[in-house]
């Protein structure tokens, strides 16, 4: 019996649905913090934001990291 389950905790997840998860998780504020990109201390939106990371591959790269790190918490 074959499997097809990813192992990638992105797979199927769309960058929007990641930055709302964070956002609602974190906070703005916070978010800002963790990752310090302006998109996120400087008038702060959701489209703003995905705006940013969908032309920008390494800050893209630490939201969805942290995104993997917050997983467990999301839960809880």
């Amino acid at each position: 019996m074959e499997n097809n389950t990813s192992k990638d905790p992105l797979h199927g997840i769309t960058l929007q649905k990641i930055v709302e998860q964070l956002v609602e998780f974190y906070g703005f504020d916070t978010l800002g913090e963790l990752i310090k990109i302006r998109c996120f201390n400087e008038n702060p939106s959701v489209k703003s934001s995905l705006t940013f990371l969908r032309k920008t591959p390494w800050a893209r790269k630490k939201v969805e990291e942290l995104y993997i790190r917050t997983l467990p918490k999301f839960n809880n």
